[in-house]
């Protein structure tokens, strides 16, 4: 299982709703935190591993922003509840390797989902929890988070990462 990154065309894909909370999606989950934290994110959604469901992974760590099982949020079919204000903040993505930018998300949302055992979390998340619940989110919606940019900002982007690109081939 690797991570899918951009331009490929299956990240522009809408994730399926989740319909089985079985030993499957218990793999998947198990193998998705492995290559999350492999890769030190803090989020990964299982689109970004070529898995059209809705299910996401969030581990933004403790006060000291390690991370573990106990931090860990695996979120099923999450639904937006509630949102309001705005914040920036710079994001970044294991599908957009090494490409940083400020993106405005809403500041505080709550957000109904799902565990792994289909029982059902309502969360209010505010600062990094928030941006990540909606990053996450947004790749099941088929979305990155460079659409978010303005113009310019993605113009500059789509041209540096034609130029990366070329240099690897």
């Amino acid at each position: 299982m690797e991570i899918i990154t951009y331009p490929n065309k299956l990240l522009k894909q809408i994730s399926k709703p989740v319909d089985k909370f079985d030993k499957e999606l218990h793999k998947l989950l198990d193998e998705m935190y492995e290559i999350m934290v492999k890769n030190n994110g803090v989020g990964l959604a299982a689109i970004q591993v070529g898995i059209p469901i809705r299910a996401l992974l969030i581990d933004i760590g403790d006060e000291d922003g390690n991370q573990s099982k106990n931090t860990l949020l695996e979120v099923i079919n999450p639904e937006f509840l509630e949102w309001n204000g705005t914040q920036k903040d710079t994001e970044g993505c294991l599908s957009v390797p090494d490409y940083y930018d400020e993106v405005e998300r809403y500041a505080n949302v709550k957000v109904r989902y799902f565990d792994r055992n289909a029982k059902e979390h309502i969360v209010d998340a505010s600062g990094l929890l928030s941006v990540a619940f909606q990053h996450e989110t947004d790749h099941l919606d088929g979305h990155l988070f460079i659409e978010r940019l303005d113009y310019i900002k993605r113009k500059k982007f789509e041209k540096e990462w034609k130029k990366k690109l070329k240099q690897k081939k």
